[in-house]
């Protein structure tokens, strides 16, 4: 609470406190095309687009017990998170699983998060970005981007300024590899040949059917678009090299459309011919 205080209080005049109520909460998270069908049979709450927009969050009574839903995923799915209680955990989750019945739902672990989200491109603090990388060389400019066109301060303002001026010296990627070779991370990535980064996270895509690995890519020289998207990769696994698809966008859906409950689209994969939108 004193980091706090310094921050913001003794600046602003507030008082503030930090209170951890960790061990008082639990969540569960609800994923996929029926999680909608299956909270409106249990909630006395509107989950509707309009009612219930993305990244918002409404205190809702599942089987009696208080909830608070969020709407958010880290599967690209639709979606919501139930933060619960910790005595109404168990009867919450037997409601759930109780009134999800019917559309044949289970219960998925952490190795299917990883999968899904690495598909997605949803981004892991301690491995896809780190202290020492930046949100433009993570290639989510579009975070700060809006702060850094007005004279708002805020910590890394002028990093990030000097970034955008200088050019960046590395820049995540995302490569396909078609082999079912097992990937843990730290695999070399080649250019042309020649070692240019490596692997920081990787998981088996099992909706797009090959290893989904993320790593910085790096160039002395001053990095741009041309120059990564010109070169033909490679990744080093257990001393063999094995051909890469690199890409900027995120391999399942990058158009977004199931985060936002639309499952009109079948979904295939990017083609070597489409267009991907990416900034520096």
């Amino acid at each position: 609470s004193s980091g706090i205080n310094a921050e913001y209080g003794d600046d602003k005049g507030f008082d503030c406190t930090l209170t951890d109520h960790s061990a008082d909460y639990g969540m569960l998270s609800l994923q996929g095309p029926r999680s909608r069908d299956i909270l409106e049979k249990i909630c006395d709450a509107d989950f509707s687009n309009n009612a219930f927009p993305f990244s918002t969050h409404q205190l809702v009574t599942v089987a009696g017990h208080q909830v608070r839903a969020m709407r958010l995923t880290f599967v690209g799915e639709l979606g919501w998170e139930l933060h619960i209680p910790s005595e109404s955990l168990v009867a919450v989750y037997e409601a759930v699983m109780a009134a999800g019945g019917e559309f044949g739902i289970a219960d998925a672990g952490y190795r299917a998060i990883d999968a899904l989200s690495s598909e997605k491109g949803y981004k892991h603090w301690h491995e896809d970005v780190r202290p020492d990388t930046t949100p433009l060389e993570a290639g989510m400019a579009w975070l700060v981007n809006p702060k850094l066109k007005t004279d708002v301060d805020f910590l890394g303002r002028e990093a990030l300024l000097s970034q955008k001026k200088n050019g960046l010296k590395q820049r995540l990627v995302c490569l396909k590899v078609k082999s079912p070779v097992p990937m843990v991370t730290l695999e070399a990535i080649y250019r042309n040949d020649k070692v240019c980064g490596y692997v920081r996270r990787t998981a088996y895509g099992y909706s797009v059917g090959c290893n989904v690995a993320w790593g910085y890519v790096e160039n002395p020289a001053g990095l741009t678009l041309d120059w990564i998207r010109s070169g033909t990769y490679k990744v080093e696994c257990m001393g063999e090299l094995y051909d890469a698809e690199m890409t900027l966008a995120a391999p399942f859906d990058p158009k977004n459309l199931r985060v936002k409950g639309d499952y009109s689209e079948d979904y295939f994969p990017l083609s070597d011919t489409t267009k991907q939108s990416a900034h520096l």
